[in-house]
């Protein structure tokens, strides 16, 4: 039964992973096409309508990669899943049938008239297209976090005699305290994202002499725009959210920071340090004292439980695959403010252009806000265990008893295989439209 639940898990695991690299980059683009739409209106310089274009023939092979990796995901629901999906169908199900049948189409759509019909439609009426394609896109993701958010902290339900689990106010599913600041959260963290990947193509584009007045274009945009949404992403909504999980999910909460031992006198916030499970401490670490206690309850001597105060069998499974996640998080996200706050301060300096160091170094990020969304979903996700649904379902209840863990492991390696060969697909792709890169010369 574990193994067959490991595997289950990895399977998830590695195809959500590999599916949220593309609409991480959607969501946040979505937002920087509509800006460089709007600039266009406002001015009639052909450069933004142009930059407008080339991103969104980017945006459109994200989103056909995001709709051929997600279909497996609906898959596994019924099939390494169904017995979570028997369960938690009548609430769950909302959302996601609302997400496919309204969100997604209403993205696909005005993509297409993006993409082929701005003679037919005119500037202003292609303006209302990209805007609606933004409006799909971050509508998706809404849905999307608000399953999510009633796994976390389910709401507006009851439970029949046979474990199901019923929606008896669909409002409250909206009104989750959960959702707002996990959306917002998530956004502005796709927003650092698709900044940096147009910050990078700008650099890329200085550094080689090539589309110079674009690379400029992308590289302004890209970092002021990465400013203000890696600022969105520590403060108000990570902070938020972070309180979130110190209110409801308090042993998650010490799990994430390091805690084992409740501190008298206010809780250290942990820099550095490793989890000794063996010991139930943190070994060589670096902290700065009471920090956490104010940032999370504005009171420098708040009382914060350490993991210790918990019975063994709600902590979270993996606690250093946690600790080590939420950390990688916090950490990439305070060197993305750093450099690009160091871009910005250039940029007004009427320096960035030409410092070459800097080019250089955000032309190499382009993987790291990846990564930082990545581990912030893992953060999400092994905090949550060994919940399904918090406190009311645990995962190894929500398996499906009748696929084998050889099935899995082998679907896996297909999965492995398979991603791998649609993976050098889009960067061979992508390549090519970078390298030909936006155009003035169509007017």
């Amino acid at each position: 039964m574990e193994d067959m639940l490991f595997y289950d898990r990895m399977q998830f695991a590695f195809t959500i992973t590999f599916h949220y690299l593309f609409p991480q980059l959607t969501m946040g683009l979505s937002l920087m096409i509509v800006y460089f739409k709007w600039k266009f209106l406002r001015t009639n310089t052909l450069k933004y309508n142009e930059a407008a274009k080339f991103w969104m023939k980017i945006f459109a092979l994200n989103f056909a990669m995001g709709v051929v990796t997600g279909i497996p995901m609906e898959f596994q629901f019924g099939t390494n899943w169904a017995k979570f999906s028997e369960l938690t169908g009548g609430i769950i199900g909302q959302t996601l049938a609302m997400e496919g049948m309204f969100s997604f189409f209403l993205e696909s759509s005005f993509l297409g008239l993006f993409l082929f019909g701005e003679k037919l439609l005119g500037h202003k009426l292609h303006f209302v297209t990209g805007f609606l394609v933004f409006l799909g896109s971050w509508a998706s993701g809404y849905l999307i976090i608000a399953t999510h958010s009633w796994m976390q902290y389910p709401v507006g339900y009851e439970i029949l005699e046979n474990g199901k689990f019923v929606l008896n106010n669909f409002g409250a599913l909206f009104s989750n305290p959960w959702l707002l600041p996990s959306y917002l959260h998530n956004q502005a963290a796709s927003l650092v994202t698709s900044s940096f990947v147009v910050a990078a193509i700008g650099a890329f584009y200085l550094l080689n002499n090539k589309h110079n007045e674009f690379g400029k274009l992308f590289l302004k945009t890209g970092v002021i725009f990465g400013l203000i949404s890696s600022l969105l992403v520590a403060f108000p909504t990570g902070d938020l959210v972070a309180k979130n999980v110190a209110k409801h999910q308090p042993v998650t909460f010490a799990a994430m920071e390091g805690i084992f031992e409740t501190e008298d006198g206010g809780s250290e916030i942990v820099l550095i340090g490793q989890p000794n499970m063996l010991e139930k401490k943190l070994d060589n670490k670096i902290a700065v004292p009471n920090i956490l206690s104010f940032l999370t309850y504005q009171d420098w001597n708040a009382e914060i439980k350490g993991l210790n105060e918990f019975t063994k069998d709600v902590h979270p499974t993996n606690v250093p695959g946690l600790y080590y996640a939420y950390h990688i998080m916090v950490g990439l996200g305070t060197i993305f403010i750093g450099l690009m706050l160091i871009a910005v301060v250039q940029l007004f300096r009427k320096k960035l252009y030409k410092t070459k160091w800097i080019l250089w170094f955000l032309m190499f990020m382009i993987p790291f806000p990846y990564i930082a969304n990545t581990t912030g979903w893992y953060t999400a996700e092994l905090g949550r265990q060994p919940w399904l649904v918090y406190n009311l379902l645990r995962t190894a209840d929500g398996a499906s008893p009748t696929v084998s863990s050889g099935n899995t492991l082998f679907t896996l390696l297909g999965f492995i295989g398979l991603y791998l060969l649609l993976g050098l697909l889009f960067l061979m792709l992508a390549g090519k439209i970078i390298n030909k890169g936006p155009q003035l010369n169509n007017h």
